[in-house]
């Protein structure tokens, strides 16, 4: 019977929209992490009676006609890629970005991820890194013995240096990347994406000029998770897998009256 399969892709969708919910919930306290949402698509149609077709010798045609569903595909999990509330925390590599704009990190292999968790610390020689050690683009390093560590809104990185007589000194400039289709973006864990193709060539420049954002330091930018709205969306969906599990028993109790009426 059809309604079987049909209820199946059903439970099978909503099994996966399930998923990205509990995801979206797992990183509820995650640096800079962007919800995901589950897109679905009908399946094709059986069309046993095409709507507009001739319906008689005058010429009359069809107002309506009769398609038969095959149910429902998942087509995408994308990224909604809005701004997280900033959080303070006091930490002096600490750094949020308030507007467009991603961290650029530099892989073991030497090719490039970008980010929005900024909590970056310094490894044995002084680089800033992220937590798994790889640097911040363009690399910069702090002297040691430096202290009053100060990253402006632009991304300028200054140090007062001993004997410096407290004047500030700028040791480096942390840049920003920006893409066409931040949705294109591919996660790899870690809080990091890669470009692909449909994200478009990274447009590497600086915070707070040509459209990018500003950094605010001793921030940290949450999830753009909304519980109230990922509860409510998981409601729904298990709702929806229970109303497709009712039409798979109603099918079955269907065919069983019909297997009872050849005994």
């Amino acid at each position: 019977m059809r309604a079987l399969y049909t209820a199946a892709t059903g439970m099978a969708a909503q099994e996966l929209n399930v998923q990205v919910i509990s995801n979206n919930i797992a990183n509820l306290r995650t640096t800079g992490y962007k919800k995901q949402r589950a897109q679905f698509q009908d399946l094709i149609y059986e069309h046993v009676q095409r709507v507009g077709a001739q319906a008689s010798d005058q010429g009359t045609v069809l107002p309506v006609g009769i398609d038969i569903g095959g149910g429902v595909k998942t087509v995408g999990t994308p990224r909604l890629m809005t701004q997280g509330t900033l959080n303070p925390t006091g930490g002096d590599l600490d750094i949020a970005i308030r507007g467009e704009g991603y961290f650029k990190i530099q892989m073991t292999d030497g090719t490039y991820t970008y980010t929005r968790d900024g909590s970056f610390t310094t490894d044995g020689t002084g680089r800033v890194v992220n937590a798994q050690g790889n640097p911040v683009q363009p690399t910069i390093t702090i002297p040691q013995n430096a202290s009053q560590l100060t990253i402006n809104a632009q991304g300028q990185v200054s140090v007062v240096l001993p004997g410096g007589n407290n004047t500030p000194t700028v040791v480096g400039q942390i840049g920003l990347t920006r893409f066409i289709n931040k949705a294109g973006l591919q996660s790899i864990g870690d809080n990091n994406f890669v470009d692909t193709p449909a994200s478009g060539p990274p447009q590497d420049g600086l915070a707070n000029a040509d459209g990018f954002g500003d950094m605010q330091q001793r921030n940290l930018e949450g999830a753009n998770v909304e519980v109230v709205s990922e509860i409510s969306d998981l409601i729904a969906a298990q709702r929806a897998y229970e109303m497709n599990a009712k039409v798979v028993s109603a099918a079955d109790q269907m065919m069983q009256s019909t297997t009872g009426m050849f005994r």
